[in-house]
């Protein structure tokens, strides 16, 4: 299972992205994938963060999110302390997450 949610993640990537970038993609779907598959997590934080997934930039005019798992999941990987996510596909931490939490979660269980 591993590698094919690696292989899934690496597909993931923005081309002009750096290492650094790319790396805390990595690090945010691999937590995303673990707090989506805690039995303590909400099956509607779950949802939550799927529709945040599937929505369209534009529907965030430039929003920032201070999701706590989101946050707490780019902090992690960055060593820097954020109190907010970009809410954009094209950033490398709420991508990350929300892929991860998207890629962890049973299409059955959400309709996706």
């Amino acid at each position: 299972m591993q590698p094919a949610a690696e292989g899934m993640a690496m597909e993931s990537y923005d081309e002009d992205w750096t290492d650094s970038q790319r790396a805390l993609y990595d690090e945010c779907y691999r937590a995303g994938g673990e707090w989506a598959a805690d039995p303590d997590t909400p099956s509607d934080d779950v949802q939550h963060v799927i529709n945040l997934a599937e929505a369209d930039d534009d529907a965030f005019d430039d929003a920032e999110i201070d999701y706590p798992p989101l946050v707490d999941a780019v902090t992690q990987a960055s060593g820097v302390n954020v109190t907010s996510v970009p809410a954009r596909h094209d950033d490398p931490g709420f991508r990350g997450f929300t892929d991860g939490v998207r890629d962890a979660t049973a299409d059955d269980v959400f309709g996706l």
